[in-house]
């Protein structure tokens, strides 16, 4: 089977859908898949120049493969075999507020067109998957979950707490606002340290230097539709304070102290917690590995072989 997937997202700085794409395509050709990565670094999402490469150059590129892989919900008109989408989540109709209302009308014309013209779509989690089934009414029978593996490969070594950690960028659903106040709240004498986009970018090697004195991953946010770097955390041997929301208790299960993403006062309890309870801490350690271990980008990979064969059937 040749898959052509629309790997710009990977091209265009760092971001959770870069290293998704990244990642399967390795395993991919790990199975044994013909894989074939097209990408464009111009454009921002759903701009101009974006849907011009989607609509005209990706096809184009595309010829001879056996179908089109979007990372992101996208449909190809110039191309004539089955497309796969992935929906990563449904924030921008979960939690509506936190998005301007341009990008709400595009992205629920587009994005729900993608989803119900594909031939297959890909979802992390049974949470989205719920979603997409509720939203978008499309049918089960089309929906294949593929859990992620985790992230970035990071050490497992652990040292002495010397502050929280944030990693992500700062748009309005991902909560840091209410996180800062928490943290300044708490008053637990650790810093809070935020990486990603929405602070210091950092490569894998620093980033490990963070998890490996961070007391703890904090991830507030109002709305995931997998929460990745949870399960990164979890693999780095890191404690996790989550959000009580549904694909995050999906994927930390037992292996995370959670909280009320809306409640200031709900992510200082667990920020204090966290700071003062070493065994606590030792716990989440303990369950988090163990709750790593059941995630893999192989069996991710995997997971995706199925969608495809689902669309060329």
């Amino acid at each position: 089977m040749k898959v052509a997937i629309d790997a710009s997202y990977a091209l265009r700085g760092p971001s959770g859908t870069g290293l998704y794409i990244e990642r399967l395509i390795e395993e991919l050709r790990a199975l044994g898949v013909d894989v074939r990565p097209l990408g464009s670094r111009h454009g921002r999402y759903l701009s101009p120049a974006d849907l011009a490469w989607a609509h005209v150059e990706l096809p184009r590129r595309a010829r001879g493969a056996d179908l089109i892989h979007h990372p992101l919900p996208a449909f190809s008109r110039g191309f004539g075999g089955p497309q796969v989408v992935t929906v990563h989540d449904l924030a921008f109709l979960r939690v509506p507020e936190c998005f301007n209302r341009r990008f709400r009308v595009v992205a629920g014309v587009r994005h729900r067109a993608a989803a119900r013209r594909a031939a297959a779509v890909i979802v992390p989690s049974e949470a989205t998957a719920a979603d997409v089934r509720a939203l978008w009414a499309v049918r089960g029978e089309r929906l294949v979950v593929a859990p992620h593996g985790p992230g970035q490969r990071l050490s497992h070594d652990r040292g002495d707490p010397r502050h929280f950690l944030y990693v992500g960028d700062d748009e309005p659903r991902k909560n840091l606002a209410r996180l800062r106040e928490a943290h300044t709240r708490a008053a637990t004498g650790l810093p809070l340290v935020v990486a990603g986009r929405a602070g210091t970018v950092v490569d894998a090697g620093g980033l490990a230097d963070l998890h490996r004195h961070a007391a703890a991953l904090v991830i507030p946010s109002l709305h995931e539709g997998f929460g990745l770097p949870a399960l990164e955390a979890m693999a780095a041997g890191t404690p996790v304070l989550a959000s009580r929301t549904a694909a995050l208790e999906e994927v930390c299960g037992d292996a995370a102290r959670y909280c009320d993403p809306r409640d200031v006062e709900s992510i200082a309890r667990g920020l204090r917690e966290l700071a003062s309870v070493g065994p606590l801490r030792e716990e989440l350690r303990r369950r988090g590995l163990a709750r790593a271990a059941c995630f893999s980008w192989e069996r991710s990979a995997r997971a995706h072989v199925h969608a495809y064969n689902l669309a060329t059937r």
